[in-house]
């Protein structure tokens, strides 16, 4: 190895600091403490194992110590994300106070005070047994709708499609309660691990199916029914971005029992697909197609 050369590196140094000068938009100096990812990835795995204990026990599980392993993991899971709920609420009022008292606009979604991140943890803690029934369904929905699965158990342990949505569920009741950034770090930390992309604000029902799963992005303002089958490569998105200050329905609806195959490309917040359609693999889709649809092709109104 050669010889440190103290000067050159303490030019080196200078230089970087000598760039967080301001003239740079994303610099943060001045801000408060941003949620650490880690810590929510932490509180989000101990909630996994809550939802399906029998999966990820690493000890034997009895009905008599039962409930000492849900409040270990509960516990640990309540340190993690009640501060990291803080640390973003914290952030969002310095943000709103350093840009005037202007922040992107959340209309639809509740105005939680600095402090409220307890009682949204507690919260989602009692939404605990709906969130596993709501995942019991979505595991049958993957067994009953995949030939290739051979028990609940495999499913649980290696289908992307249910770790992503085990992420949008727990997600969605944060971003739901007004929660800023936790509920993106969640999705994002399923959607790097799996490749299915489902934003947090997508409203989606009982017995949800993604099968294979890779590539399948379903955006902010996206509303699925029951009984929907989507196979990899299916887009659900918008048609335009709008500005910030426009908080209109951007993403499709999918009505109840509807298959869209693979590759498949749905756009627009108008664009409503009836229930019982099938819609064939590679369509692209703007406009709105009536219940029990056949969609094969691409869509020829869109000049196709």
């Amino acid at each position: 190895m050669g010889t440190l050369r103290y000067g050159d590196l303490e030019k080196a140094i200078d230089g970087v600091v000598a760039s967080y000068t301001g003239e740079l938009e994303i610099d943060n100096l001045e801000s408060a403490a941003l949620p650490n990812k880690r810590a929510v990835v932490e509180g989000f795995e101990h909630l996994k194992s809550v939802l399906f204990m029998g999966f990820y026990a690493t000890t034997n599980l009895s009905r008599e110590n039962l409930r000492h392993h849900v409040a270990e993991h509960l516990y640990r899971s309540h340190a993690c994300l009640v501060e990291q709920i803080e640390r973003a609420l914290t952030y969002r009022h310095w943000m709103s106070k350093r840009d005037g008292g202007v922040v992107a606009p959340e209309s639809s979604r509740p105005s939680l005070a600095a402090g409220s991140g307890e009682e949204v943890v507690l919260g989602l803690f009692r939404e605990i047994p709906e969130l596993r029934r709501l995942l019991n369904d979505d595991v049958r929905a993957a067994y009953d709708g995949d030939p290739a699965a051979k028990s609940f158990e495999e499913i649980v342990f290696s289908y992307p499609s249910i770790e992503a949505l085990v992420a949008y569920r727990i997600a969605n009741v944060f971003y739901k309660a007004g929660v800023p950034m936790i509920p993106r770090i969640i999705t994002e930390h399923a959607h790097s691990r799996t490749g299915v992309d489902i934003s947090p604000g997508a409203n989606i029902g009982h017995r949800f199916f993604i099968d294979h799963g890779t590539g399948v992005v379903i955006g902010e303002t996206t509303v699925i029914g029951n009984d929907v089958k989507l196979y990899q490569g299916v887009t659900l998105g918008a048609l335009s971005v709008p500005r910030r200050d426009d908080d209109r329905k951007r993403h499709p609806t999918i009505e109840d029992k509807v298959t869209i195959y693979a590759g498949a490309t749905i756009l627009g917040g108008d664009t409503v697909i009836g229930a019982g359609s099938v819609i064939g693999g590679n369509v692209w889709l703007t406009k709105s197609v009536p219940p029990g649809s056949r969609i094969f092709g691409r869509d020829k109104s869109e000049g196709g």
